[in-house]
């Protein structure tokens, strides 16, 4: 195991650590802008901006979790690819769409995205779990 790096897995996780460093900054930015050091000063951008920040870690892990077992389990494929740059797009699409504060398609494409993936992950590691997959 020491050489196996879970290719899929490894550049979603640094596509979506790097999404939580960029919601990061923007929260910190306004902190500063707005003087704001607790909470989210009574301002709804702000509140947006800190729940689209939290709503991507809420999901990111347990995501990164069933990828890798899955990866390990059935090694690198196009599926899971294909289903990781999903997730990736799902999780740029929702906090852009927060920024609106109104319904939209990035927000609602986001979450409904992010909720498929989170599905298909959990339905397809319980199919490899059950031997059937």
């Amino acid at each position: 195991m020491a050489g196996m790096t879970l290719p899929v897995t490894l550049a979603a996780a640094a596509s979506l650590g790097t999404i939580n460093l960029w919601l990061g900054l923007r929260i910190f930015r306004m902190r500063l802008r707005y003087n704001v050091l607790i909470g989210d000063g009574g301002g709804d951008l702000l509140a947006g901006r800190m729940r689209a920040h939290a709503n991507l870690v809420e999901y990111a892990p347990f995501v990164l979790a069933l990828m890798a077992l899955i990866e390990l389990a059935r090694g690198t494929s196009l599926p899971l690819g294909l289903t990781a740059a999903v997730f990736v797009v799902a999780r740029i699409a929702h906090p852009i769409g927060m920024d609106l504060r109104r319904s939209n398609v990035p927000r609602a494409g986001g979450a409904i995205l992010t909720w498929l993936v989170l599905a298909f992950f959990a339905g397809w590691a319980a199919l490899i779990a059950a031997g059937v997959a």
